[in-house]
This record gives structure tokens, sequence and C-alpha cells, in this order.
């Protein structure tokens, strides 16, 4: 039997959920950001504010030039948490197969519910309906016979249509999305809109009606020899090919564990102002890697770098003798990696990332050292944190100025909770 799947999405989600919260602003064109900081970003702007001009990702202080009557909220992301979450149990009611893609995005696979709910384009109208009345929020359905469909058609026509909703099968794909601009098929962004342009692919029909070896050949001479799965995987996308099922819960294994931050370059000069923080980010790719149960074998660090004038990055790794996840294995690495590559200029961005991942049950002991020890004492602090906070237990340097971990644990996903 063919699936029928649905993809909904909440319009302006935090914008959304403020305006259901804030009657007062109805009518108001109103952004989240923090409304403190001129030069953070906009994280989400309802219809109004995006019809004056303002943007995701756009600068406050712009976009307050550009809409000066723009209420600007702080976000909750605890709050948009709880309403996903709700959102999610309203799916629930309707089918088991339920998949969340991130906090505002979701698939259904809704092909044992039409018995008992109708047709597909009945059951999208039911969810807006239960949404909307729920929490304020107003989806958009797209429906197809797999995932690919189903997001590309909320993407490119849901989003855009009076009614939220739009139906893409292989019957009108060639008629509705092949003739679309290449960067508006799922996963094509700049670069490789970019590597398609120089290969005469302008449009997703023009990949999709290629040979697929023919396009593998083209992929080759433009992207080198290990293109072919990338190659196989747009060309299946153009076609609307997509095995993968809906799957409730963790989509895959974990394959890489990183934590960064976006710093005020003023605040972060030299290597004592750096040092606080670059600990606090190794404790937390640490500390998550043993709530997941892994270990990591290959450590990485990227920067970003300015002085007003001039502008570098960097991204390095290394391999670590044996995998870990113990902070005073990878901590001397990474800060031996930094300072290698670091050309001295005030920080604006800092990651971490723990790769090569392998499960932490079977590990290498040491004949030199209590290794079962270290890792049940770094456990502990864990459990501690996990119960009473994560500024329960902390080390000495996070009391210095440039350490933040006082003013994240107060912050879900780096915004105010």
């Amino acid at each position: 039997m063919q699936r029928t799947v649905l993809m909904a999405d909440g319009q302006s989600f935090y914008a959304s959920i403020e305006k259901a919260a804030h009657p007062e602003y109805r009518d108001k064109p109103v952004a989240v950001g923090d409304p403190a900081r001129r030069s953070g970003i906009i994280l989400a702007a309802c219809p109004a504010a995006k019809s004056r001009g303002v943007s995701t990702a756009q600068r406050v202080g712009e976009a307050l030039a550009k809409c000066p009557e723009l209420v600007v909220i702080r976000p909750r992301m605890q709050t948009y948490i709880s309403v996903s979450l709700l959102i999610t149990e309203i799916f629930e009611s309707i089918t088991d197969q339920v998949e969340p893609f991130s906090i505002d995005e979701q698939f259904l696979d809704v092909t044992g519910s039409l018995a008992l709910f109708g047709s597909a384009e009945e059951i999208a109208h039911l969810i807006q309906t239960r949404v909307k009345l729920s929490t304020g929020v107003w989806s958009r359905v797209g429906i197809g016979p797999n995932k690919i469909l189903a997001k590309m058609a909320t993407d490119n026509f849901a989003k855009k249509g009076p009614t939220g909703i739009f139906k893409l099968t292989h019957d009108n794909i060639e008629k509705d999305l092949w003739s679309l601009p290449v960067h508006q098929m799922f996963m094509v962004a700049g670069r490789m809109t970019s590597h398609f342009a120089r290969m005469g692919l302008h449009t997703i029909g023009d990949i999709a009606r290629l040979d697929l070896g023919e396009f593998k050949k083209r992929m080759r001479c433009r992207m080198g020899r290990q293109s072919d799965i990338q190659a196989e995987y747009y060309w299946q996308t153009a076609n609307g090919i997509d095995p993968s099922p809906v799957v409730t819960g963790m989509r895959s294994q974990i394959k890489v564990i990183n934590h960064g931050r976006a710093l005020k370059w003023q605040a972060y000069r030299t290597i004592e102002d750096i040092e606080p923080l670059m600990l606090e980010l190794i404790v937390e790719v640490c500390r998550r890697a043993r709530r997941y149960g892994y270990m990591g074998r290959v450590v990485a660090v990227g920067a970003a770098e300015t002085d007003g004038h001039r502008s570098s990055s960097f991204g390095r790794q290394r391999t670590l003798p044996r995998p870990t996840h113990l902070e005073h294995e990878i901590g001397p690495v990474i800060r031996s990696l930094f300072l290698e590559h670091w050309k001295g200029l005030p920080l604006t961005h800092l990651h971490i990332t723990l790769t090569d991942l392998s499960r932490d049950d079977v590990y290498q002991l040491d004949l030199f050292e209590n290794r079962e020890q270290l890792i049940r004492r770094e456990k502990t602090v864990d459990a501690l944190k996990e119960r009473f906070g994560p500024t329960a237990i902390i080390r000495a340097s996070s009391l210095l100025k440039t350490a933040q971990a006082f003013e994240r644990a107060a912050q879900i996903g780096g915004h105010w909770a």
C-alpha cells in the first residue's frame, strides 16, 4: 500500500506563541529576539513583521530600523519546547507514527488513520484546527507518499498558499516541482546551488530528467570521485524517491557530539580570557558524551577571529590514542590545537567537537591510572548536576570574568528559558 505522509510546520512558531500569549499584540508586528541587544538576531517574525521587511536572522537593530513599531519579545525556550510537545500529543491522537524533525516541524504517517479520519486533506484540516485552538499556532501541512515529497510540498507550496495545505505526488511532481529553481530542493544550499549552476543544472527538473549515470559523471567532474553517494541522494530527491519510514524517537545513531558559542569579540582577546570558556565547552562535550553512552577518538576545535579589520577562521582535528570522554584527556589536546592555529585575534566563535564515537560500555584500561575510578567520579558529578542543576558543581575557572557557566545555566539552547 502506498503510504500517506504529512509534514506539519508551525508558522512563525516562536512569534505565534508569543502573539497567542499577548492578545494586545494581535494586530502588531511581533518578532522574537533580545530587545536589550540590538546586535542580536531575530529568531522568528510574524507575517505582519515580515511584510514590513523583518526577516529571521536579521539583526535586531536593523529590524527596528525597517519597522520602528516592531514589538521585540525576549525568547522563552522552555515555553516553546512545552508547546512543541503539546503539538506532538495532538498528532499522536491521530497516528502513533510521529517523527519530530525540528521544534516546529513533524512528520506523520497517517496511512493507517485514513479509515478513521477521512482523506489526507481532511486530516490536514483537522490538524490545523486542533493545533490552532490549542496553541494559537497556524500549521502548514504538506502531503506526499514519502517524507521527501511531504517536506518539499510544505516548504515550496503549503507555506505560500492561502489554505496552508498542498499535496505533492508522483502525478504532479513534474508539473509543480520540477520547474522550481534548484535551490528550492530539499538539502540544497548556496554552495551546492553554485556547483549545480556550473554543471548547467538550474532547476530541479534539470537533475530529475538526467540519467543517473550521467549525473554521477557530472558530479565526479565537479566534486571528485567520492561524490557518487551524494549524486544518488540528490537525484532521488529530485525524483521524489525516499524509502525512509517515519520513525518515532531519535532518527539515527549519534555520530557527532559538539558544543560551541558565539562570542563578543571585545571580551576574548587573550588566551587567559579564552581558557575558562574553552574548558567549559570541553566539560559540556564530555558530559554529553557520558550521558549518551559514548566515547570519541577524534577531537576538533574550530574558531573564528577578528580585530574589526582582519578576519580568519580555522577548524582542526586530532586523533587520540584511545576513545575517551574524560576532560583531562581531551583538554590538553584541544588547547594545543587551538594555540597552534590561532592567529592571536579576538575570538567571535569557538566550538569543540568529538567524533569517531564508540559505545562506552567497553574501554581500554590503563596500567598507570585507575581509569574506571575516574569515569565513576565524573559520572557521579554528572548525576549531581542532573539533580541539582549544572552549576551545583563547577570548576574554579568558571568564576572568572569571561566564563559563562552561570549565565548559560539559566538558558536553554543559548536563549532565556
